[in-house]
């Protein structure tokens, strides 16, 4: 029964972890994608980083990662997502 609850309670406290987890920094996101490019042996490009910024976009699960996304192509294409 004890081991039950301390089971539970650790799930309970590494859920709110991910949870309250922030979203990363620009230069992060666009860090990993050129990463990503660099990696898959593609050329890296305005058009790849766009590819896959959109297609990120379509797989968003919150509305502050739509966001997150949509400011990175703005920024991409020096416009104010404002």
């Amino acid at each position: 029964m004890r081991h039950r609850e301390r089971n539970s309670k650790a799930a309970e406290q590494i859920s709110q972890y991910f949870k309250n987890a922030t979203m990363p920094s620009q230069q992060e996101t666009l860090g990993r994608i050129v990463t990503e490019i660099l990696v898959s042996g593609k050329t890296l490009s305005r058009k790849a980083i766009c590819t896959s910024l959109l297609s990120k976009l379509e797989t968003v699960t919150s509305s502050d990662e739509e966001n997150h996304y949509h400011q990175l192509i703005a920024l991409l294409f020096g416009r104010d997502c404002d």
